[in-house]
């Protein structure tokens, strides 16, 4: 599979006019990058309509979109004209409340389905438990042969959803858009990438949006030793190239037999104390 991740810099949106100008600026500088090279799958980071922050969660009601408002509108475009598969986060209007939503859009440029985080931040500066309401329910795609799921920034903090995506619904590609400020939970950011893609022997993607603030967005294969590493972006914007195979995972697997020897039972071995 090519992926084109892009680390792209989100400027201050507070009206719905901002936000489509910004869509329709970015989607022309993706749609030169893919006419150039192409790709089997667009990758954007959470929230990629609107900046992370109070300015802008304060204007939901009219920042936040339906599925097939105008930002899905110009991401499909943009897959129609380039034949790629194209996520994106946004804010969802879905009835009275809204969500943090990665919508996926098809090489057709109909929208093929979406995923609500599961799990809101309640602590730090930006409460995101303010103003949205958590997800309820998963999401997979085959996207060039590949079982493919998304979750979002914080919920990759708890395990039993990867236990859930990649045991029980073989998943082989975890995307994890973020948007990881430079805060308390920066530092372990990477540290949980690693882990879940080496657990579970799978590709992870974790894009972050770019800016001083934000930035490092890694890349870990389904095994990491010294002859294979992650990758890690700059601060900077990016249009990064990912290719990635199904065979690497079939190799980790065979090598390093954690799917085997995993129990998937825990509960129940007795405890001597």
């Amino acid at each position: 599979m090519h992926i084109l991740a892009a680390q792209v810099e989100v400027p201050a949106v507070t009206t719905a006019r901002e936000r489509d100008a910004w869509v329709t600026e970015l989607c022309g500088r993706l749609s030169a990058s893919l006419n150039a090279n192409t790709a089997d799958l667009v990758v954007l980071p959470e929230l990629t309509t609107i900046d992370y922050g109070l300015a802008s969660f304060g204007e939901l009601a009219e920042l936040a979109e339906t599925l097939d408002g105008p930002s899905t509108q110009a991401f499909g475009a943009l897959a129609r004209e380039t034949g790629a598969w194209v996520t994106f986060g946004m804010p969802r209007a879905d009835g009275d409340t809204f969500r943090i939503s990665q919508v996926f859009v098809g090489p057709d440029g109909e929208p093929r389905g979406h995923y609500d985080k599961l799990h809101l931040v309640g602590f730090g500066d930006i409460r995101e438990t303010r103003f949205f309401s958590p997800g309820n329910h998963l999401a997979v795609f085959e996207i060039a042969g590949m079982r493919v799921a998304p979750v979002i920034c914080y919920d990759f903090r708890f395990s039993g959803l990867f236990d859930r995506l990649c045991r029980e619904l073989g998943v082989e590609l975890v995307l994890h858009p973020v948007a990881f400020a430079r805060d308390d939970t920066f530092a372990s950011w990477h540290a949980f990438a690693v882990a879940r893609a080496l657990e579970w022997q799978v590709h992870v993607l974790s894009l972050n949006r770019a800016g001083a603030n934000f930035g490092r967005s890694i890349y870990v294969p389904p095994w990491v030793d010294q002859a294979t590493s992650t990758t890690v972006f700059g601060d900077r914007e990016s249009l990064v190239r990912l290719d990635i195979a199904k065979t690497a995972i079939d190799e980790s697997r065979r090598d390093h037999p954690l799917q085997t020897d995993r129990r998937h039972d825990y509960s129940k071995i007795p405890v001597e104390s």
